[in-house]
């Protein structure tokens, strides 16, 4: 038989605990795909006493993940530590030093770091593969890289994190709010203690920033995306949507542009008729949008123990078959220096929610500093009349500038009939 693969886990949380649990169920799959065993033969992890539901004996157990790297029983890294500083970089470029290839699922390291690690793994000659990085077990990184190699992308983009999905998704189902949502969310598991990388968008930002470095042949550039999160998302803001014939959603969203792409994760209107819109739960989805493809539209789970070590061990088949793509789509010196562009300078639509005091001469003030600012009407929503009291006032603008947009938007909140800050969404889908 072939000599094996042998495999150093870095990590031995959720991913890895079910990589080494995947590589053991489906040795026999994974074998006659990969032309040779897969096994795991050193792990590393920081309590050895902690049951994983997997066995690690007779397994080599390293206190120091950097011993991986001088292993001489391993061929392959695998981090599934996680975080962009500290100990995982460092097991990784220890391992691209020893001329060893790595498989990771940080997306977080390669969103900040990414650029750096490629050039190292490029000069070493050795793969450094990430498709469990960006949406679990859905195969975005192959589709873009390999399956869509032919195309020209224009856009990328889509639903990036199961935590927010389930949350929006339970808020419109059952008219709840964001709060009371959230902390369900934690004690299902869905959400974090502290789940402000999730709700805050920078989970998603991370994968989308992977993502458009892909699709664009440029380096990654995680700081030039515009972030926003979920937080200030209602139940009264998900119930007009319904009204008006949308589903809020976090989306990250690239579009190549005149002059350069356009970055960003923000709540969006999307069109309920759109089949990203029908995307719910814990699921997520990647549309792209290749020149001779048309649009292509992957959807799966995108976290979790299984679909993510699923992923993991889809790039371990390719090494073990010597199949060598380049990181990002194409050498380091071919890659292109599409400038990014300033959220300031994105165009589209915008719904706006207003709690105002309902007395006379508001929608007046409200209508004319949006046109002050250029921004025109497409129509306005106003339930019944509460005179001397809150009421909401909702207006969704035909397409405009977001900088025009912002500045309305600052001298509309300063109005003394503005009771609280607007709530601000942009309309479109993915």
């Amino acid at each position: 038989m072939t000599e094996a693969l042998r495999v150093g886990l870095a990590g031995l949380g959720t991913v890895g605990a079910g990589t080494l649990a995947l590589l053991r169920q489906n040795a026999a799959i994974v074998t006659a795909r990969a032309g040779r065993p897969v096994t795991v033969t050193a792990v590393s992890a920081r309590d050895r006493s902690r049951d994983r539901g997997v066995s690690v004996e007779g397994l080599t157990w390293h206190d120091d993940p950097l011993d991986l790297a001088t292993d001489a029983a391993v061929d392959v890294v695998v981090e599934v530590i996680g975080g962009s500083e500290g100990v995982a970089p460092a097991v990784v470029r220890a391992a691209i030093a020893a001329g060893k290839p790595v498989v990771t699922a940080n997306k977080a390291l390669l969103a900040l770091h990414g650029g750096e690690l490629a050039a190292e793994a490029e000069a070493a000659g050795v793969p450094l593969a990430f498709e469990a990085a960006v949406a679990g077990g859905i195969p975005a990184i192959k589709a873009l890289r390999e399956g869509l190699a032919a195309n020209e992308i224009r856009a990328i983009s889509g639903i990036l994190n199961g935590t927010c999905n389930y949350i929006l998704t339970v808020m419109r189902e059952q008219g709840r709010d964001f709060a009371e949502v959230l902390a369900d969310a934690q004690a299902l598991g869905y959400a974090e203690a502290d789940p402000a990388f999730d709700i805050d968008g920078v989970d998603a930002a991370h994968k989308l920033a992977i993502l458009a470095a892909l699709a664009f042949g440029r380096p990654v550039d995680f700081a030039a995306l515009h972030v926003e999160g979920i937080r200030r998302v209602s139940a009264l803001d998900i119930a007009f949507a319904k009204e008006l014939g949308f589903r809020i959603k976090l989306l990250g969203i690239a579009k190549r542009q005149d002059g350069g792409v356009e970055m960003r994760v923000h709540p969006a209107m999307v069109p309920e008729g759109e089949p990203i819109a029908q995307v719910d739960g814990v699921f997520n989805a990647v549309v792209a949008e290749g020149n001779f493809s048309g649009r292509v539209m992957l959807m799966g789970r995108g976290a979790g123990a299984g679909p993510t070590a699923s992923a993991v061990v889809a790039d371990l088949i390719d090494i073990a078959r010597g199949r060598l793509t380049p990181i990002w789509g194409a050498e380091g010196f071919a890659l292109e220096t599409l400038p990014a562009l300033p959220m300031a300078a994105h165009n589209g639509a915008y719904y706006l929610r207003l709690m105002v005091l309902d007395r006379p001469g508001v929608i007046a003030d409200v209508t004319a500093v949006l046109r002050d600012a250029g921004v025109s009407l497409q129509s306005m929503l106003q339930h019944g009349r509460s005179p001397g009291e809150a009421v909401p006032i909702v207006l969704v603008t035909h397409e405009t500038n977001e900088a025009a947009m912002m500045t309305a938007l600052a001298e509309i909140a300063a109005l003394p009939a503005v009771l609280e800050p607007p709530a601000l969404i942009r309309i479109g889908s993915a």
